[in-house]
């Protein structure tokens, strides 16, 4: 639980300065975040360039937890890109599963409702934002590190690279501004493998938000 006085020195942050000056460089705003000395996590999907993020993060602090909400549905290549990079970076990691497995819910259920399907909001709810409430209370981070880009939707290109949530989170996406190309090149450089068999359910289009950055 964030204190009135993390709230207050939270809100010193010059978000405006820090912005302007570190937004377009990842790496140093990963260094700068990390540097306060806060808790701190990243999430990650394991889609395609998400071994950027984690590079970044693993090489400022080793041992950041590193959350994954696997709602279930994930491509076979996912579950191995996942654990590919988990190794090769050393991460540790955190995954956080839905109350109910696929299994159960399919029988329940049925599959995976469409998007114009009322019952899509609660699947969402299930599979991702329930987790990813249940991860924020079991690790209380004070910063929270994500590979959101600008390109990636509407709502996402109206984002600064840092921001602070009501709840005094401090929210920081070191790749806002970076471009696919940038992505391929990082990897390429420090020889990392990536995944582009990725589908998320929760989403069903790649322009549309999922809720997950809606809701926090």
């Amino acid at each position: 639980m964030t204190t009135n006085q993390e709230l207050q020195q939270q809100q010193t942050i010059d978000l405006a300065h820090i912005n302007a000056t570190l937004g377009r460089d990842a790496q140093g705003l990963v260094d700068w975040a990390v540097g306060l000395g806060k808790t701190s996590i990243v999430t990650t999907n394991f889609r395609p360039f998400e071994a950027v993020i984690l590079h970044m993060c693993a090489r400022a602090q080793p041992d950041m937890r590193v959350i994954w909400m696997d709602n279930g549905y994930n491509t076979e290549a996912t579950y191995q890109f996942a654990d590919e990079v988990t190794k090769q970076l050393g991460l540790n990691l955190s995954i956080y599963l839905p109350r109910r497995s696929r299994a159960h819910r399919e029988a329940v259920d049925g599959p995976v409702p469409a998007l114009d399907d009322p019952r899509h909001a609660a699947f969402t709810e299930e599979v991702k934002l329930e987790p990813f409430a249940r991860a924020l209370r079991e690790t209380a981070p004070e910063v929270w590190f994500t590979a959101l880009r600008a390109t990636d939707t509407a709502v996402r290109a109206q984002m600064e690279p840092v921001s602070i949530n009501p709840d005094g989170l401090i929210k920081v996406a070191p790749l806002l501004h970076w471009s696919s190309k940038q992505l391929y090149e990082y990897l390429v450089e420090h020889g990392l493998p990536n995944n582009f068999d990725y589908v998320d359910p929760t989403k069903g289009e790649d322009n549309r938000e999922c809720g997950l950055h809606l809701s926090h």
